[in-house]
């Protein structure tokens, strides 16, 4: 995609939607799963609920905020294929492509939409706090006094090994 592109405001903007959309997307972009909810919907159109996926990335942009993003249902089942679980509990700290498809098909017409790709990004799982592999991050953390083995397997932030370090020699 060209600067040009990037600069330019799709139409879709104008309706402000609070969800991430194909609108906001202009190209392929690797984000991080921070966690999936079962949340109501926030456009207070319906009394559904959805799988929502917040991410670990504040912008999607310089300056442009990221939103949440619903995952439908061929969403969710390729997250639970790249995951290898079935529970949008275990998706946290996933990296995901999410890219635009032109030829999703809604109520009989060929829409824009989100897509997660099935093929994992480069780069491994990001290491997040509040999930199993934090917990077993810890036990492996006072079990070997470093985090060597952990970083073999997950790629882990400057700022949540400090944190992990600090929670595994506050617990006892």
């Amino acid at each position: 995609m060209n600067d040009q592109a990037e600069s330019k405001t799709h139409f879709r903007k104008a309706f402000n939607s609070p969800y991430l959309s194909s609108a906001d997307i202009v190209e392929p972009v690797v984000l991080t799963i921070a966690s999936v909810t079962l949340s109501g919907d926030a456009t207070k159109k319906t009394k559904d609920l959805f799988n929502t996926a917040h991410f670990v990335e504040r912008e999607i942009r310089q300056g442009e905020k990221l939103k949440p993003m619903i995952l439908n249902a061929t969403n969710s089942r390729t997250m639970k294929d790249l995951t290898g679980s079935p529970f949008i509990d275990d998706w946290a700290g996933c990296k995901v492509t999410i890219y635009v498809d032109n030829h999703v098909r809604m109520m009989g017409e060929t829409v824009d939409g989100l897509r997660i790709s099935p093929v994992p990004p480069q780069g491994r799982k990001e290491l997040l706090p509040n999930t199993p592999a934090w917990d077993n991050a810890i036990i492996a953390y006072k079990r070997d006094g470093n985090l060597d083995a952990v970083k073999k397997r997950v790629d882990v932030s400057a700022e949540n090994e400090k944190a992990l370090i600090e929670q595994a020699n506050a617990v006892s």
